[in-house]
């Protein structure tokens, strides 16, 4: 059996998952699915889940600054220089300008441009155990819906977005906002969840570029295997979201949580092999492979400011926008 072909003994088989850890690709049963869909992800299928997105109400803003329930337009102070002038009682003393101060002989504060665009930074993980999956659809698949649900929500709260993805050339989608940053994005997560990347820099890269870029107040959803969000540096994660919104979204297959206790034949490199899983040996080497990364994630992250859920290739693609994306379960 060829890997990522499409085609196995038994029908569509899905590649590479669990050989990039052990060299073998998995052969499933019948899918109702044709051999093409599920593979790789489409636009057509990325644009059409805007509706996902739109379910959720968009809450109602506020205007000029009345206390209300409403949520206001404004962001807050901002980071961006507006002008400076003479300083009033109540000004924050910490915005004074001491050089125009000096130069006038009066006190002088400086003023801000007011934020009222948030960004939205998706940062795509492109490991090998990506392109794999034996129910639905790939978990890269999984990954790149997962991650055009997030932009057309940023589109929805009036956010501009940008991706990032480690080790390409074309690996970083400059913000924008409306349709045409949400038609950037997606046109980019269909590209890199293409295929395998041949080479890459990995995970950990992508974030501390992306700590380097994002502003305080910003949002940020790491769209990742596992294995490759447990290989990066826990410093690595705090510096990233100690000034901004970051949410981690692990890409799982039922298979790799859930094995059955059978004999499972896989196409490994030297030929065809049978894994044991009704073995103790076996499904405890299976269990430390695939289920304690997941489990190690959802108990150090969340310590760090970090919400971490996790999205099954079979499950509904904005299932992370539900309740629980509101308390992360330990």
């Amino acid at each position: 059996m060829k890997q990522g072909s499409g085609k196995g003994e038994r029908g569509r088989a899905v590649s590479p998952g669990p050989s990039a850890r052990g060299g073998a690709s998995f052969p499933v049963p019948d899918s109702p699915f044709p051999a093409s869909e599920g593979i790789a992800p489409s636009l057509a299928e990325l644009i059409a889940l805007r509706r996902s997105a739109l379910r959720a109400r968009d809450p109602r803003r506020g205007r000029r600054g009345v206390a209300a329930r409403a949520t206001s337009a404004q962001r807050g102070r901002g980071m961006e220089y507006a002008e400076s002038r003479e300083y009033v009682a109540g000004d924050d003393a910490r915005h004074i300008d001491w050089k125009l101060s000096a130069r006038t002989g009066f006190t002088h504060t400086k003023t801000f441009q007011a934020e009222r665009e948030r960004l939205t930074l998706l940062v795509a993980d492109t490991a090998p155990a990506l392109y794999f999956g034996t129910r639905a659809r790939f978990k890269s698949v999984q990954a790149a819906r997962a991650g055009a649900v997030a932009a057309w929500s940023a589109l929805r709260d009036g956010d501009r977005v940008a991706a990032l993805c480690s080790g390409r050339e074309d690996g970083l989608v400059p913000p924008a906002g409306g349709m045409r940053g949400v038609l950037r994005v997606l046109d980019a997560l269909v590209r890199w969840y293409a295929a395998p990347s041949a080479a890459g820099a990995g995970l950990q890269s992508a974030l501390e570029r992306a700590t380097r870029l994002l502003h305080p107040g910003a949002r940020a959803l790491v769209l990742a295997d596992p294995a490759s969000a447990l290989a990066v540096a826990p410093a690595t994660w705090s510096a990233l979201s100690m000034h901004v919104d970051v949410r981690l979204l692990l890409l799982v297959d039922p298979l790799e949580m859930q094995p059955p206790r059978c004999l499972l034949p896989v196409a490994a490199p030297g030929g065809r092999m049978e894994l044991d899983l009704e073995a103790g040996a076996m499904r405890d080497a299976w269990h430390d492979a695939f289920v304690t990364p997941v489990e190690t994630l959802r108990k150090a992250l969340p310590g760090r400011r970090i919400q971490v859920q996790v999205l099954a290739s079979d499950d509904p693609s904005d299932a992370w926008l539900g309740a629980a994306a509101a308390k992360v379960q330990a």
